[in-house]
């Protein structure tokens, strides 16, 4: 029977795999000349939704860890939110450098102007310090003032989403369906707060 830290183990190489894999897929169509017609849209788009999806999924493994006493999940969350900054840190530097060659006069007035790249960009300022924060011995050292922080996570989630929207315009299925699950997280959130007291920082 394996011991706790060899399941701990297991599960996170099983989501360091699974958030490996859609960069290493990335780069597998790169060097295969597989990334269709425009390769910076594919990269662009590829590393923007997965960027939302592993902050939804850090998002989901609290509720889900304190309503099924899912105790071994705790650990994921960190995993899950490190995975979203780096998915937003490839999206943005790829909007930088492949889009607009590090022209910083354009970029500038390009966050100032279209809302939705002030959206995106106010979202990547957000899990900045959530990643610089996310070690046990940050927790430790910055007590309650850790939790305050890391709520940041959910302003990151809805900058995000609206990002999302505003970037589609019209066709809104996809990214109401992120709209919609943030919503459920949120929801959640508030429940256990009313219903249950809160955990502690692990």
């Amino acid at each position: 029977m394996a011991t706790a830290a060899q399941r701990l183990r297991r599960n996170q190489t099983i989501a360091i795999a699974f958030v490996l894999f859609p960069v290493t897929l990335l780069v597998i169509q790169f060097f295969t000349d597989d990334l269709g017609a425009n390769p910076v849209e594919r990269i662009t788009h590829v590393t923007g939704e997965w960027t939302l999806r592993f902050l939804l999924i850090a998002l989901a493994v609290t509720p889900l860890r304190r309503l099924f006493r899912w105790r071994w999940a705790a650990p994921l969350r960190r995993t899950f939110g490190l995975a979203a900054f780096g998915y937003g840190s490839l999206h943005y530097t790829t909007y930088l450098w492949l889009e607009h060659f590090f022209d910083w006069e354009l970029i500038v007035e390009d966050v100032l102007e279209r809302r939705y790249v002030t959206a995106g960009f106010a979202a990547l300022l957000c899990m900045a310090p959530l990643a610089a924060t996310s070690t046990r011995a940050m927790a430790r050292r910055l007590g309650k003032r850790w939790k305050t922080l890391h709520r940041l996570a959910y302003a990151a989630g809805v900058l995000g989403v609206v990002h999302f929207i505003w970037l589609v315009k019209a066709d809104l299925l996809e990214p109401l369906v992120y709209a919609g699950v943030l919503s459920a997280l949120l929801g959640a959130r508030i429940w256990l707060r009313v219903t249950r007291p809160p955990a502690p920082i692990v």
